[in-house]
């Protein structure tokens, strides 16, 4: 994920790449990294002590250890945290002390691709010049909705899970597509296509999801029975309902001392 920020913020000139600094334990990411002009440190106490904004994206297990490592280059900098589960105050703890300004966001993989969603927390300390930034780092790379913190389960849910979900109704529509008789290549690029272009469509247009379907749900014609089938197999309500148990489970991998868990 700190790979796609990186090079989504320089592939389209947010900031240059050798005004960045990184570290990484493996050193092929780093390699990677440095093909966008990004500079190399020796370990992460240097890379907070050359930036003015520390983005933390390290694996869950790690990062309460990475916290303490670079808290005391931390003093007055802007700390910008990634890491799933990983709460403000869990970050405070972790800096001892340290004055340091946290914001806390979640991305998606789409980020990947340019097409991401991220959920930034309304409890921070950064300056509004700050907040600015990282917000203009992360639209780079897709779309930011700001929330309170207790809302970032929700958006983990919704946002964080959504591409497995709509990657298991993509591989369905495919599947669905064979059994008619498309090749499977054919039928994997028209589902993604169709998602894709749904959600430009919605995205765009601003269209309510049932005006859509509707539009597309001719009177006693083929979607229409479809749609029939779908509701059969209680759809909405599964779709619904995974969002609410990922979202019950987001709070169990919230281990008392912050450190979250892998998802």
């Amino acid at each position: 994920m700190g790979a796609a920020i990186l090079e989504g913020i320089t592939a389209r000139g947010v900031i240059r790449g050798e005004d960045i600094v990184v570290y990484d334990g493996y050193a092929p990411a780093v390699e990677r990294a440095q093909k966008t002009g990004a500079k190399a440190a020796a370990n992460n106490r240097a890379v907070a002590e050359a930036a003015d904004m520390v983005i933390l994206a390290v694996k869950p297990k790690d990062s309460l250890e990475v916290i303490r490592e670079i808290a005391p280059k931390l003093e007055g900098k802007a700390l910008l945290s990634i890491v799933a589960g990983l709460s403000y105050s869990a970050i405070g703890g972790a800096l001892a002390g340290a004055k340091a300004r946290i914001l806390v966001i979640l991305p998606n993989t789409p980020a990947l691709v340019g097409e991401g969603a991220t959920g930034f927390t309304l409890e921070t300390t950064f300056t509004d010049a700050e907040k600015s930034f990282a917000q203009k780092l992360f639209e780079a790379v897709g779309i930011v909705e700001w929330v309170p913190e207790k809302l970032l389960f929700a958006v983990s849910a919704l946002s964080g899970g959504g591409p497995a979900y709509a990657a298991m109704f993509a591989e369905a529509l495919a599947d669905g597509g064979v059994l008619e008789g498309l090749p499977r290549p054919m039928a994997y690029r028209l589902a993604a296509q169709t998602l894709k272009g749904t959600g430009k469509l919605l995205l765009e247009t601003g269209q309510h999801p049932g005006a859509v379907k509707d539009a597309v749900c001719s009177p006693g014609g083929t979607t229409i029975e479809a749609v029939r089938e779908l509701e059969r197999g209680a759809f909405r309500y599964s779709v619904l309902n995974a969002v609410r148990e990922s979202a019950r489970k987001f709070w169990t991998l919230i281990k008392p001392e912050g450190t979250g868990s892998s998802a």
